[in-house]
């Protein structure tokens, strides 16, 4: 396992960078994910705006303007935050990324240099683009030009959510530590990060009226794609998200044993008792081996994302492809849920798991959906107005 990226440039490559102690290995595909969907995203919604499915929004912006002391002193507190405590990360080499993020500790001088740099920058660039008198422009900005705005709504009300969720989920660890519990990198319920992430950019999308059966079959590839990347992520770092003892005896005997059976050496949770031998932070190790769900999950969820990806054009009713997402997702989610670790609840002598409820729940909702878009009447489509000429 590799809780960071030091341990995986030291093992790869025999370099030992401290800074890259404060890159946590699940943070890292997390964040490949969100790039790989945004991408997948803007290619989907420029394809719908290419069909004349999405329309552009004018609004009125300033040219022409020299940057304002408000403009230069974010860049300077943008930039001043990235060098005290990133590079500032790389400077110190902290032994313990998760304390050193949340304590004073950084460099006062790569903070200073980084934030003037970011303000010259700022200054250079509206300077190069200063009129000598500014002017008042209308300007059309598309959906696939929001993408931004969705990844950051995507990011903040995602975390938030998951966060929620994990700690409604196992109350007792929040009561015992709540601050511990809502600092902590890990612990993160995906469902809870759905769920308020598609709250947050349904009501961004209203706002700027945005089609939302057409943004949400945008959304549906790209959900599936980065929940698969994700998953890589749990594997690599051993993050606690991995299955329940595995008795059975391997099925196929050219798999690895890893596929079948894995203890998880220096999970990131340090999980488990100590490995022997080992020194340093991350030296445990699970005392029996376990099915590896994250791995199963990345395999399936890439499948799945092929489905989604090769019947987006087949699909032609706005909102179907929605619709088969919470399905495939649901399903996929309820049957790994069979040989994983999770909280179990009591609920009339039947003992779920929180994800099993909403797995559940969005199956039962995506065939609603995917019933009730069929009866709705089909917003406008390119042609329309040639076939009733």
């Amino acid at each position: 396992m590799y809780p960071n990226l030091y341990y995986v440039f030291r093992d790869l490559f025999g370099w030992e960078l401290p800074g890259l102690r404060f890159i946590n290995s699940f943070g890292f595909f997390v964040a490949i994910a969100f790039l790989v969907a945004a991408w997948i995203l803007t290619l989907e919604l420029k394809r719908k705006g290419r069909q004349g499915l999405l329309f552009y929004e004018e609004t009125k912006i300033t040219v022409g303007q020299p940057a304002s002391m408000g403009e230069l002193l974010l860049n300077f507190i943008t930039g001043f935050i990235l060098g005290y405590k990133i590079i500032g990360a790389f400077v110190i080499g902290p032994a313990d990324p998760q304390n050193y993020i949340f304590s004073a500790e950084g460099s006062w001088a790569a903070g200073i240099a980084i934030g003037l740099l970011f303000a010259a920058l700022k200054w250079y660039d509206k300077n190069k683009q200063k009129l000598a008198k500014p002017e008042e422009r209308t300007i059309r900005i598309w959906p696939h030009d929001r993408v931004g705005d969705f990844v950051v709504f995507a990011a903040i009300f995602g975390f938030g959510g998951a966060k929620i969720f994990h700690n409604l989920e196992n109350w007792n660890e929040f009561i015992a530590d709540p601050v511990g519990a809502l600092l902590s990198f890990s612990g993160l319920t995906f469902y809870g990060g759905l769920i308020c992430a598609a709250i947050a950019i349904l009501w961004y999308a209203r706002k700027h009226k945005i089609s939302m059966r057409h943004l949400c079959d945008a959304t549906a590839p790209a959900l599936m794609l980065a929940y698969a990347i994700g998953r890589i992520g749990c594997q690599v770092s051993g993050d606690g998200d991995w299955g329940i003892v595995s008795s059975r005896p391997k099925p196929f005997r050219f798999l690895p044993d890893w596929m079948w059976s894995f203890r998880y050496p220096h999970n990131v949770i340090n999980a488990g008792e100590a490995i022997p031998g080992c020194s340093g932070q991350y030296c445990s190790q699970l005392p029996e081996g376990v099915y590896p769900t994250p791995f199963y999950e990345t395999i399936v969820c890439f499948i799945l994302f092929g489905l989604l990806w090769y019947f987006r054009k087949k699909i032609d009713i706005p909102g179907r492809i929605f619709a088969l997402y919470l399905i495939l997702n649901g399903i996929e989610r309820f049957f790994i849920e069979k040989i994983r670790v999770n909280t179990k609840y009591d609920i009339v002598g039947f003992h779920p798991t929180q994800a099993e409820i909403i797995s559940s729940l969005l199956v039962i909702t995506g065939i609603a959906i995917w019933v009730w878009m069929g009866k709705l009447p089909r917003p406008a489509q390119p042609g329309d107005a040639l076939k009733t000429a």
